[in-house]
């Protein structure tokens, strides 16, 4: 089975990039590395069933095993010991990436409350993208009666792309909503 979004950005997305910068060889475009999941689940340091239920989630949206993280330094304000378990990530890479940048842009955003595209400027100077989601009910993987609690997440979308610029143009045409 040959992905949606990959095979779009060999035959669409690839050729337009390479007029648009006057890139020399096709090896220039800039291209997705990676889609990086964060969950952190402040709350773990008081109740640990809360921070398995986020891993649940959080393998259930992206289709494998998440990551748990750990505190690196202890913070006695936030009752916070260094080693203690907060949060959990994954790190989509190839197909699985794609699948689920295909399935974040046609099914996930437009299902936000007051949706009006994703903002403009949460890149980070090096083409790299960073997206907040308030609560993972937008995803379809997650049953609403089995939630109890509504956690976010961050999506980091990882490029190759040298500037802001590249980075906006290659999510702008394999999908991404930006706001007008």
């Amino acid at each position: 089975m040959v992905n949606r979004l990959k095979d779009k950005y060999v035959n669409e997305v690839t050729p337009s990039l390479v007029e648009k910068f006057n890139y020399t060889s096709i090896m220039q475009t800039p291209k997705i590395d990676k889609i990086v999941l964060n969950m952190g689940v402040g709350d773990a340091t008081t109740n640990a069933k809360n921070l398995d239920e986020a891993v649940e989630e959080l393998s259930l949206i992206s289709g494998q095993k998440p990551l748990v993280t750990k505190a690196k330094k202890s913070i006695a304000g936030f009752r916070l010991r260094e080693g203690m378990s907060i949060g959990a990530k994954v790190t989509l890479r190839g197909d699985r990436m794609y699948d689920f940048l295909d399935k974040l842009v046609n099914v996930s955003l437009p299902r936000v409350r007051d949706f009006h595209g994703v903002s403009n400027k949460a890149f980070d100077g090096r083409g790299n993208y960073t997206l907040g989601v308030r609560e993972q009910l937008i995803f379809p993987e997650i049953n609403y009666d089995n939630v109890n609690r509504v956690r976010g997440l961050d999506i980091v979308i990882v490029t190759t792309a040298q500037s802001d610029e590249e980075s906006r143009e290659l999510l702008a045409q394999l999908g991404m909503p930006f706001a007008k």
